[in-house]
């Protein structure tokens, strides 16, 4: 009742502020294109008219800054810097990385969930997690991971769901079926664990559910006065309530495979099959909360991203038949006879043109739209920027991916060209050569220091699903209502609103 009270009274105020300062604002001419800052209530009023559409409006900020970089004034003197250069990219990634660290507000807002897991801690702890993390991608476990995880998952659980769905001509999710097979991957070749989740019944698995409300509750916590969420969760009521709930139940199924690890690394079950989680039990760090957060920073990661990244490149392809019929040509060029389902390990590293169609997909639907740095010290950026200590500086990916400055005038079309060129001659026609882009002008996987270990494991795989489902399957997504575009939800991840209703018909 309080908070109701509360938050009513805010509703009052405000519209008071806004008023009663709108004519105290002396916007300064270099950045005339910046909504309106207030005394106290600063940008808020654009803020929250704008909340719904942020990721593009930001985008529009952008694209009408002189250097791609501009600083909102945030509510109660708070300042909060945006970029989309990759020379400021460069500098706050790799330049000054000391200077630039998760910092202690965006570490409190998602303690709860993420505790001291890799993605939300710095120092020490960060460089040990990242040491230990890195042994599980080297090639030997990533040829494992793609013959042994990856290919048992697509031939025994997801090509057979897709040929049901073709039989009967039913309607998938094919964002949750991407998730679920996601899900199951991270897990067995992570912590040794198959969840199971991908079935032919697509079980409503109640960690998957409370992981995506947990995921999205901690994520609206951005958007709130640290105060508003913080007596929210002391009085246990509202979002803050249902996230105590989901994130028990995550805990509690995170906890159960340390103890399964830790039951099977005493039996010495496991030590033909070290996996990520043998090697943290077996590094001296085997507090169970410690260990836990581990888990729950790589399910993450392993579920999230790669099912994002894929779902917005079969959305994409479906607009785009020319490139899907390129990557066919490629499957069929590539795969090896012996496997039905498309090409193994040593074939879809060879899938050149499928890796630009992935890398052009990422940049204009990044998996992680946004990642934000806040200041240990005042800095000044190399855009000439004044940066003050504890601001939050952060990189929007999503609108680099649009930037006409990095992409050039066509940067609206989805071409995998841009990243390949003619190499050497291959029979009666030049082979397609890729050529990356770099880290600083493409962070879709980080940058620097914290630049994403994962990156290969996450290509390897999602080139390995692309190559099995296209070779047998044409997806076909459900128009929408209106004939609109899908809307990227942004939150830890980014995901597709709705998810993606397809149905699947068999190719020839």
């Amino acid at each position: 009742m309080f908070l109701e009270l509360l938050t009513f009274a805010s509703l009052l105020l405000l519209p008071i502020l806004f008023f009663l300062f709108k004519f105290s604002s002396h916007p300064n001419p270099k950045t005339s294109n910046l909504p309106k800052s207030y005394p106290i209530i600063g940008s808020f009023p654009s803020l929250y008219k704008n909340h719904r559409r942020r990721l593009q409006w930001f985008t529009d900020l952008l694209r009408a800054s002189p250097t791609n970089t501009f600083t909102l004034h945030h509510s109660l003197g708070r300042h909060w810097v945006v970029t989309a250069n990759p020379t400021v990219v460069q500098h706050i990634l790799k330049t000054n990385f000391p200077n630039y660290q998760k910092g202690e507000a965006s570490r409190s807002t998602l303690a709860d969930l993420l505790g001291d897991g890799i993605f939300n801690v710095d120092g020490e702890n960060w460089k040990f997690q990242r040491q230990v993390s890195s042994h599980e991608f080297n090639t030997k476990s990533l040829r494992k991971f793609v013959e042994q995880v990856v290919d048992t998952e697509l031939s025994d659980r997801l090509i057979p769901i897709l040929s049901a769905s073709a039989a009967n001509n039913s309607v998938l999710d094919f964002q949750d079926i991407l998730q679920r097979f996601a899900f199951d991957n991270i897990c067995r070749i992570a912590f040794g664990y198959d969840p199971d989740y991908l079935l032919p019944s697509l079980p409503e698995a109640k960690f998957a559910v409370a992981f995506d409300d947990a995921v999205q509750i901690s994520s609206e916590r951005f958007g709130l006065p640290h105060p508003v969420w913080k007596l929210k969760r002391a009085l246990g009521i509202g979002s803050e309530k249902r996230l105590r709930a989901v994130v028990s139940e995550v805990r509690e199924f995170a906890n159960t495979i340390v103890r399964e690890k830790k039951q099977d690394l005493s039996e010495a079950k496991a030590l033909e099959s070290v996996d990520l989680l043998s090697r943290f039990l077996s590094s001296g760090h085997s507090d169970e909360k410690f260990v836990t957060d581990i888990v729950i920073s790589f399910t993450l990661a392993g579920r999230d991203t790669t099912s994002a990244a894929l779902t917005w490149f079969f959305w994409l392809l479906s607009q785009n038949p020319r490139v899907e019929q390129e990557i066919l040509k490629e499957i069929n060029d590539t795969a090896s006879s012996e496997s039905a389902a498309g090409g193994g390990y040593d074939e879809v590293k060879e899938m050149v043109y499928t890796h630009a169609a992935l890398c052009e997909s990422m940049r204009l639907y990044p998996p992680v739209p946004v990642d934000s740095k806040h200041a240990v010290n005042d800095d000044i950026l190399p855009d000439g920027t004044k940066v003050k200590k504890g601001m939050k500086v952060t990189y929007h990916v999503y609108a680099m991916g649009r930037m006409e400055e990095i992409w050039g005038e066509h940067w609206a079309e989805y071409r995998p060209e841009r990243w390949l060129e003619r190499g050497e001659e291959s029979g009666t026609h030049k082979k397609w050569k890729f050529v990356g882009r770099d880290t600083y002008s493409y962070p879709v996987f980080q940058a620097g220091p914290r630049i994403c270990l994962g990156k290969e494991m996450a290509f390897l795989q999602m080139k390995r699903v692309v190559s099995g489902v296209l070779k047998r399957f044409k997806v076909v997504p459900r128009e929408r209502e209106g004939g609109d575009e899908p809307e990227l939800l942004a939150y830890l991840t980014g995901k597709m609103k709705g998810g993606l209703p397809v149905t699947i018909l068999e190719r020839a």
